[in-house]
This record gives C-alpha cells, sequence and structure tokens, in this order.
C-alpha cells in the first residue's frame, strides 16, 4: 500500500493566501475521522479473529490511516495557527466510538462487512481526489492526491477479501446491495457530526453541546467539492463492490441519480 511519509511532503510550499476557509473546516474533520482509526482496527480484529493474514493487513491499513490523520492535523495547524488537532481528537472520542469488543460483524456477515469497508473507502477515495481537484493551495492537492491513492488501494485491499470469503460463504446479491445502501446512508450519521463540532464548533467554544445539525454543517461543505467525474468514479466503484458490472445502463442511470441528488442537496443547502 502507501510508500510515502510526512517527511515526503514539500511543506515548504504551503501558501497561506491559498487557504479556502470552508475546506480548512472539512479538512480538520476529516482529520479526526482518519486519526481515529485504532478504533476501527479493534473493531475488525473482532470480526476477523483467526485470519492471521488478514489481520496483519489490518494493522497496516490501521497505520496508514493514522497516518492520514497526522498529515491532514498538521496542514490544518500551518492553515489555522490556533488549531490544536491533538486536542480536537481527544475531544472527538470523548463524544463519538465505535462498538467495540465485538467477536462478529453489524453487517452479519465478513462477507457483509466487506462490501462495507468497500463503500466507505469508495467515500473516502473520491472524497479526496475531490479535495486535490478543488483546493488552490499545493501542499493541500499534494497531500490529498497522496490520501485518495492509498483509499483507491485499501478498497482493492477489501475487494481482494471479499472476493476469497464469497468464495468460502457466499451471500446472495440482495444482502450486498441492502449492506452497501445501509453504509451508504450511514454517511450523515455522528461520526462526522462530531468530528466536525470538535474540530471547529468545540475547539473555540468549550461550552458548547453537540447536536446533528453539526452534521448537516459538514456535508453542506463537504458535498459542494465533488465534480461529476468524482461521482461516476465513486459509483463504479459501488458497483464493483457488490460485484456489479461498473458500466453500461445500470451506471449511467445511477451516476446520472447520483450527480442529480447530489446537486440537489447542494442546492437545497445554499437555499
Amino acid at each position: 500500500m502507501t510508500g510515502w511519509t510526512q517527511d515526503d511532503i514539500s511543506w515548504a510550499r504551503f501558501d497561506p493566501g491559498a487557504v479556502d476557509r470552508d475546506l480548512l473546516s472539512v479538512v480538520k474533520t476529516a482529520a479526526l475521522v482518519e486519526a481515529n482509526a485504532a478504533d476501527y482496527v479493534a473493531y475488525l480484529s473482532g470480526v476477523f479473529a483467526g485470519d492471521a493474514v488478514f489481520l496483519a493487513e489490518i494493522e497496516r491499513w490501521g497505520v496508514e490511516e493514522r497516518q492520514h490523520g497526522a498529515v491532514l492535523g498538521r496542514w490544518a495547524e500551518l492553515a489555522d495557527p490556533d488549531f490544536d488537532f491533538a486536542r480536537a481528537l481527544v475531544d472527538f472520542r470523548a463524544g463519538y466510538r465505535i462498538p467495540q469488543g465485538v467477536d462478529e460483524s453489524i453487517r452479519g456477515s465478513r462477507c457483509g462487512e466487506l462490501v462495507a469497508r468497500q463503500v466507505v473507502e469508495t467515500g473516502t477515495s473520491s472524497f479526496y481526489s475531490a479535495i486535490r481537484d478543488a483546493t488552490a493551495e499545493p501542499v493541500l492537492a499534494a497531500i490529498a492526491g497522496r490520501i485518495a491513492a492509498d483509499e483507491f488501494a485499501h478498497y482493492r485491499l477489501f475487494a481482494t477479501h471479499f472476493a476469497r470469503y464469497q468464495a468460502m460463504a457466499p451471500v446472495p446479491l440482495r444482502t450486498r446491495l441492502r449492506v452497501a445502501a445501509m453504509r451508504f446512508s450511514e454517511a450523515d450519521d455522528d461520526e462526522l457530526g462530531w468530528a466536525w463540532f470538535a474540530a471547529n464548533v468545540l475547539a473555540v467554544d468549550r461550552s458548547a453541546r453537540y447536536d446533528r445539525r453539526y452534521t448537516r454543517a459538514y456535508g453542506t461543505r463537504a458535498l459542494r467539492l465533488y465534480r461529476r467525474r468524482h461521482i461516476e468514479n465513486g459509483v463504479r466503484m459501488l458497483l464493483r463492490a457488490v460485484a456489479l458490472r461498473p458500466n453500461g445502463a445500470l451506471f449511467r442511470m445511477a451516476s446520472t441519480a447520483m450527480w442529480g441528488l447530489l446537486r440537489l442537496r447542494v442546492a437545497t443547502a445554499a437555499g
């Protein structure tokens, strides 16, 4: 997977005049979610207990995700010297935690879990590609490009193990579609809302209290970053994740619908 570190980033190229404040708030949020990967490693290690090869790869995946958080956090601190990444991460983890101590997937099976993980990596690969293409700040563009490539590699990792588990204990298409749809819908859950709150609200007002409007605040700004090519690439990845053809009539219908829905949500939020 990744072959880079923070030392490979040309930090001296940072251009404070090219920082977009809305995009900065989105990056702060993403930094916290990425840095929280240890919880996901613990969860997946319980789900895939006994699969030694995959467990080792999950550990490497977690290291790379945490690096993403650290690099994004460092950039955010450059862009906003008042931002304290470490403190914001503590606040985020105090408010939001995923299930721990499990020995089976909340998706119903190991195959289902791997479908869900592919959906997540589809989203993150598309998201960082959108950041890369939206920002005028050269250091952030370079970071986002590297992370987008990592997330695509992670998608392929989970796809490879999905194929292995599907061969051993197949789940039907309707189950794969249900799991993918459920995980996709969870993009509006409290994880991103809490990360936004910790990074952008609690960081400046310690008396603030969390509520769901912070999920909408994040989504309003993040969705503006996407262009149609990002949506089309994401739809292809989603179709592959449920073992459907990533082209043809289904792709055209799905990508058109997704793009239309995104534009509607952006317009509604702007109105």
